[in-house]
């Protein structure tokens, strides 16, 4: 992987409060390995092919809908790798064709092994097995969370990025807002937004960065991948607004939930706060698949 030959904008998104918000679009880093993902696989995969393995094969987990899948099957698709994917639910199994994210990373040539929701619990045993069936194997955790994914996500700060008092990011595995809060300026604070209700998350943040200058915010709406009418009138509002896109599971919620701080006067006045947009816009036409079976309005 090389280092993208694109300036990555901020750009402003005008509030009309007392404080300034900002986006840096790390969405347009690359069209199929997106955002953040982009970061936290680069030190994995230029490490792991320093090493020249005999039978380079990449090994990661993910659920149905996973931004992650999504990536990495692309990389190996462009980087000429073979990749097998561990997905969690074997009602899956004979399904994947009508599952967008899945086709996708089929057609990009990932190998799909099924396991059940127990089975995916244990990644660690999982791993543990996989490492022996597949010796020369990088095996990649979910959401591809390690401390090479932190040191990637350095590349997410630049001297653009050192004259916010905030910098606010969306929380999965951890990894992204590790980085973050690791190799930020002192005088910043970092924020995480919780896509997920996860009470080792703070703990396992902790345990990535040697810092104790983040918090962390539930942002969740009702729980990981669900999508309620609110989270679906802002996105589309947003868009309309700012001529940016959001999907429904990450960055959307996030930005719901900054703009109700803003409203409730959170940030002091002055402020400069910059959120990091971390992609996964792959992850909208899934969103809207299961949105249309229920009736309801979808993500445009």
């Amino acid at each position: 992987m090389k280092i993208p030959d694109i300036h990555i904008p901020v750009v402003e998104i005008p509030v009309g409060k007392k404080v300034k918000l900002f986006m840096k679009r790390e969405d347009l880093v690359h069209p199929e390995i997106s955002g953040n993902k982009y970061w936290k696989l680069f030190f994995n995969i230029n490490n792991y092919l320093a090493k020249n393995p005999e039978k380079s094969y990449i090994i990661t987990f993910g659920g149905a809908f996973s931004n992650h899948i999504a990536a990495v099957s692309a990389l190996g698709n462009l980087a000429g790798i073979p990749t097998l994917g561990i997905i969690r639910g074997e009602e899956l199994k004979d399904k994947w064709r009508e599952n967008p994210t899945l086709f996708f990373a089929r057609k990009n040539g990932m190998n799909l092994r099924f396991v059940s929701r127990e089975e995916y619990r244990h990644k660690e045993r999982l791993t543990e097995f996989l490492q022996k069936e597949f010796p020369d194997a990088l095996i990649v955790p979910e959401g591809g969370t390690n401390q090479e994914a932190v040191e990637g996500v350095k590349m997410m700060l630049n001297d653009e990025t050192k004259d916010f008092d905030y910098l606010c990011t969306a929380v999965g595995t951890g990894g992204t807002i590790a980085g973050v809060s690791k190799f930020c300026e002192e005088n910043q604070k970092v924020i995480g937004f919780k896509a997920v209700s996860d009470s080792s998350l703070e703990n396992r943040i902790s345990q990535l960065t040697s810092r104790e200058n983040f918090s962390l915010i539930d942002s969740a709406f009702g729980g990981y991948g669900k999508i309620n009418d609110e989270n679906i009138r802002f996105i589309n509002d947003f868009k309309d607004h700012y001529g940016i896109p959001l999907e429904p599971i990450y960055t959307g919620k996030m930005m719901q939930k900054i703009f109700e701080m803003i409203n409730e006067e959170y940030f002091p006045e002055n402020s400069k706060i910059l959120c990091f947009h971390t992609g996964g816009l792959q992850g909208i036409e899934g969103a809207n698949m299961l949105l249309e079976k229920q009736n309801r309005n979808l993500i445009i």
